[in-house]
């Protein structure tokens, strides 16, 4: 009984659509020039994941499966890292936070995929190892990539990837590009603050002064967050970005290269300036009590 009264409702419902309507839905995705699979080209990307081990080793697929997922997330980020710099060229301070969250939300999911690849015991990783050498997760031309357009230029990780044209070009032209610290300096220069470009100085000593100037501009934004909300949000967001990819190179590092090689990174910020700015700050907000405060 109950069946015929949902049948005679689903009627009921369906004689109260337009003709069209009913026409669509009934026929929606028949003879489509576009699919699903078609759109995200899923026979091309199920067929990737080629191991390598022979005899072949279950768990070899897992690995490729995540480390592959990790370059498309890569990609995400680099896309988003260059709107937020664009975002920042155009004084859209609001914007360009928007685009840091969301890669701070990408990162919180790498660091979740690290717990998949540890259920992969050590046993079986050595399985499929010898298969992988001398390849190294840190020979991630992305990685680099989203080290560079944060603010970590270096010319020595440039140089290792000479011998590869195609990571090489990519990299020169993500050196030479703003970087996430540079744009955000830019843009609080033209707000008002004496924040000095990055690669401004000729000497160690300007360095060390243009540096300090950067960081009092920083507390003077980290103080007095409500008159400056938008830098402030800005600053935030940024430090989240740095905080987050800085946890997900750790604990890849410590599961994968070992602790050694951890303590040579640990040290690594994409804006050590805010990071420092944080430890001059006070409580106090008046003249007197701001270390920085403009007399």
């Amino acid at each position: 009984m109950a069946s015929v009264t949902l049948k005679k409702a689903e009627r009921a419902a369906h004689a109260g659509c337009p003709r069209s309507q009913r026409t669509m839905t009934k026929d929606y995705g028949k003879n489509a020039p576009l699919s699903y699979n078609k759109y995200l080209r899923v026979p091309e990307l199920i067929e990737l994941q080629t191991c390598l081990s022979s005899p072949s080793q279950h768990d070899e697929l897992l690995f490729i499966t995540v480390h592959q997922a990790y370059e498309l997330w890569f990609k995400q980020i680099l896309h988003e890292i260059d709107a937020a710099i664009s975002l920042m060229k155009e004084d859209r301070a609001a914007d360009a936070a928007q685009a840091l969250r969301r890669i701070v939300e990408i990162e919180k999911l790498l660091i979740a995929q690290i717990h998949i690849l540890e259920t992969m015991t050590p046993v079986r990783f050595l399985g499929f190892r010898d298969e992988l050498n001398p390849a190294s997760g840190f020979q991630s031309m992305q990685f680099r990539e989203i080290e560079f357009s944060s603010g970590l230029k270096d010319q020595a990780i440039l140089r290792e990837f000479a011998g590869d044209d195609f990571a090489h070009q990519r990299l020169q032209a993500r050196m030479n590009a703003p970087s996430l610290s540079e744009a955000f300096f830019a843009l609080l220069r033209r707000h008002g603050f004496d924040t000095p470009a990055v690669d401004a100085p000729r000497d160690a000593k300007e360095r060390r002064t243009n540096y300090g100037k950067r960081q009092r501009a920083l507390v003077e934004v980290l103080t007095h967050h409500e008159q400056f909300y938008k830098e402030f949000q800005l600053a935030e967001a940024l430090i989240e970005h740095d905080e987050y990819f800085s946890l997900w190179r750790s604990h890849h590092i410590k599961m994968v290269e070992g602790v050694g090689y951890l303590k040579k990174t640990l040290d690594k910020k994409f804006f050590p300036e805010l990071w420092e700015a944080r430890t001059y700050l006070s409580s106090k907000h008046d003249d007197k009590g701001c270390p920085f405060a403009k007399t």
